[in-house]
């Protein structure tokens, strides 16, 4: 399962953030350091069911009428401040969680209502842009802290006739999920000593920034929009590369409405309808919201892990079945599994997601939709449904 880890400063809306994405039960408080230990749950990433193209809608839990959520795992850590890689605040415990993390959702108060430390302050007193430059400094100088703790180990390394130091690289920093790939194509991108006795401290910031962009690339929530002063969303939109407004807020109290039948609303629809008796307050509160999401198109917080996993992580949903006419499993349930895949995945990939041993034994797949048998080599695409055959089946 993909993980996708909730960054920022205290204060800034991420156990909000988390508990309307998880609907889990956590403390949610207007002072820093709310979450104390990490917060595993799981989320789900939105998109169009393949059922859309059957007669009838596959009635998967996970699919609304077309609407297909697929699990992803959502981690909300404490609270990042200035100095955490040096272990300010709860600096090294925030950071160290990051480590298996795929992305990264930096939540940031776009209403400039908390300052750097996340203590309140009033509304649009503090600038928002700072908090979207700290929190990749942070990770970067911690990242560039475990790069200097091992690298008396890629010295002694070097002194061998058989030296790689792309391997060498690889095996330092695989804990924190750099592949072979990555640090082959940071090092190309680099000037560098050929010795490692003669990098300096900026050769390995410069390599630790590099890799932290690969490994845990980020997405800027503009959490709290619906308050935020006019400019202060188009400013973060000017600092970062991929911002996406959002209303935490607005978010849970939807899902909470739609859990008491109140309201019809699925995660990432850009409206909702009242079908339950409410008071006057209630409407209100709801008509507050719509406005938010007509603005900005949705709550922001499905549209914000849709971008994560879709557009920063490159990835797109595959259906493996059994039955390639009926797309259906072995018990005759319609789409039954959904699993997401980085871009450029063929059928093997697939068949190794789904069970080691239904890659061992793969002989060959085919193509639900064209009803034809394709390559091994093909490379799958969003909505795919895929019979994998194989001698483990």
């Amino acid at each position: 399962m993909l993980s996708i880890a909730l960054a920022g400063k205290p204060n800034a809306g991420k156990s909000t953030f988390y508990k309307a994405a998880t609907m889990a039960d956590v403390d949610v408080g207007n002072y820093p350091f709310t979450t104390i230990d990490a917060n595993r749950g799981v989320s789900h990433v939105r998109t169009d069911c393949p059922c859309l193209a059957l007669d009838e809608r596959c009635g998967d839990e996970h699919c609304h009428d077309g609407k297909r959520y697929v699990p992803v795992e959502l981690i909300d850590v404490a609270g990042l401040v200035p100095g955490a890689h040096e272990g300010r605040g709860l600096g090294n415990q925030f950071l160290d969680e990051l480590t298996n993390a795929d992305v990264i959702l930096n939540v940031v108060d776009a209403s400039g209502g908390t300052n750097e430390e996340g203590e309140p302050v009033e509304i649009g007193e503090h600038d928002p842009v700072e908090d979207v430059d700290f929190v990749e400094r942070e990770m970067d100088l911690w990242l560039a802290s475990i790069v200097d703790r091992n690298w008396e180990s890629v010295e002694r390394a070097s002194r061998s006739p058989d030296f790689d130091i792309d391997e060498a690289l690889t095996e330092m920093l695989a804990g924190v999920g750099a592949t072979e790939l990555d640090v082959a194509r940071t090092l190309r991108g680099m000037d560098y000593p050929e010795d490692p006795i003669a990098w300096t401290d900026d050769h390995r910031e410069t390599l630790a920034s590099d890799v932290r962009r690969r490994t845990k690339p980020i997405a800027v929530v503009a959490n709290k929009a619906d308050i935020a002063p006019d400019d202060n969303v188009e400013r973060l939109r000017d600092a970062a590369e991929v911002v996406v407004p959002a209303t935490a807020d607005g978010e849970l109290a939807l899902r909470k409405a739609a859990d008491a039948g109140v309201i019809d609303y699925d995660p990432g629809d850009p409206d909702f309808d009242v079908v339950g008796d409410i008071s006057d307050q209630q409407r209100e509160g709801l008509d507050r919201i719509r406005e938010v999401m007509h603005q900005w198109g949705d709550t922001g917080v499905q549209q914000a892990l849709d971008t994560a996993v879709y557009d920063l992580l490159d990835h797109f949903t595959a259906y493996p079945v059994q039955n390639d006419t009926n797309w259906t499993d072995g018990q005759g349930n319609v789409l039954p599994d959904a699993f997401l895949l980085p871009q450029g995945s063929t059928p093997t990939d697939l068949a190794y997601a789904v069970h080691s041993d239904i890659g061992d034994g793969y002989i060959h797949a085919v193509d639900a939709r064209k009803e034809m048998r394709i390559s091994d080599s093909e490379e799958l695409e969003e909505g795919s449904v895929i019979k994998i055959v194989s001698d483990a089946n």
